[in-house]
C-alpha cells in the first residue's frame, strides 16, 4: 500500500508539473475535493478540471518538488499521506521559499485494487515567527530538488 499511495501523490504532482488538469483530475474521485495554497476549493472531479484549465490557461505555474514523509494506513481501504512541497519556478532552477507547503491528502481504494484521492489539501508552510522551521524546510527540499 505505501508504495501505491506515494506513486499516487507522485502522479499528481507529475500532472501538475505537467500543466495537464485532466491527469490531474482523473486521480480523484467523482465526488473529491481539492483545497488549493490559497484556499481555493474544487469539488468533484469535473470542477478541478475545470478550475485547473482556468489556472494553467491564465498563466505560467511553478513546478512542484516534494516528500512524502509519512503515509498512514486508516483501515483497509483509505490511507493518509503527508508530505512536504517546494515550487521551482518557471524558467528558475531554485525554490521559491514563500512556496513551501505541507500537504496531505486522503486515499481512498477503489475498484481493482486501485488508489484514487478524496481529499488533497496543500497548506502555506509559513511558521509564523519560526524562520529557521522554514530554512529547515527549505533545505530538505533543496536537497529533494538536488538529487531528482
Amino acid at each position: 500500500m505505501d508504495e501505491q499511495i506515494r506513486t499516487l501523490h507522485e502522479n499528481l504532482l507529475g500532472s501538475w508539473n505537467a500543466r495537464d488538469p485532466a491527469a490531474f483530475a482523473a486521480l480523484f474521485t467523482e465526488h473529491g475535493v481539492t483545497v488549493g495554497f490559497d484556499g481555493s476549493v474544487a469539488e468533484g472531479s469535473t470542477a478541478i478540471r475545470e478550475h485547473l484549465a482556468e489556472i494553467f490557461g491564465s498563466h505560467q505555474t511553478a513546478a512542484y518538488v516534494a516528500k512524502v514523509r509519512e503515509v498512514r494506513p486508516i483501515g483497509r481501504d483509505a490511507a493518509l499521506p503527508r508530505a512536504v512541497a517546494g515550487m521551482v519556478p518557471p524558467g528558475g532552477s531554485d525554490l521559491n521559499p514563500g512556496a513551501n507547503a505541507v500537504q496531505s491528502l486522503v486515499a481512498v481504494r477503489g475498484d481493482a485494487d486501485s488508489w484514487r484521492i478524496e481529499l488533497f489539501q496543500n497548506t502555506p508552510a509559513a511558521f509564523h515567527g519560526r524562520p529557521e522551521e522554514s530554512e529547515r524546510l527549505t533545505a530538505e527540499l533543496r536537497d529533494v530538488l538536488r538529487f531528482s
